[in-house]
């Protein structure tokens, strides 16, 4: 299982408290996790990538053992901590302006 921590404002939009679970296949790769997390939250789909592109949305970044992986492919593998469940995979909202 993955951890995963969403921002406040897409847990609330998910109805979750805390971080959320979710089961990927092998490798674990990053489009792995987002695609079982809009499985599972169906109202997160198009909240953190384009419905079409399936591209990360521009203020959201996503971080691995404090690694910014936000540019990587979607088909980098996670790091070995957050396979394992030591490490969480971070979905942070991004914020723009001075």
């Amino acid at each position: 299982m993955i951890r995963v921590v969403l921002p406040f404002h897409l847990r609330t939009l998910a109805r979750v408290d805390g971080e959320v679970q979710v089961e990927v296949g092998s490798p674990a790769t990053m489009r792995g996790v987002l695609d079982a997390l809009e499985t599972r939250y169906p109202v997160l789909r198009g909240t953190i990538r384009d419905h079409v592109t399936l591209r990360r949305r521009p203020f959201i970044r996503f971080f691995a053992c404090e690694e910014d992986m936000s540019n990587e492919p979607p088909e980098t593998k996670l790091p070995e901590a957050v396979v394992k469940g030591t490490e969480p995979f971070l979905v942070v909202g991004a914020m723009a302006g001075g």
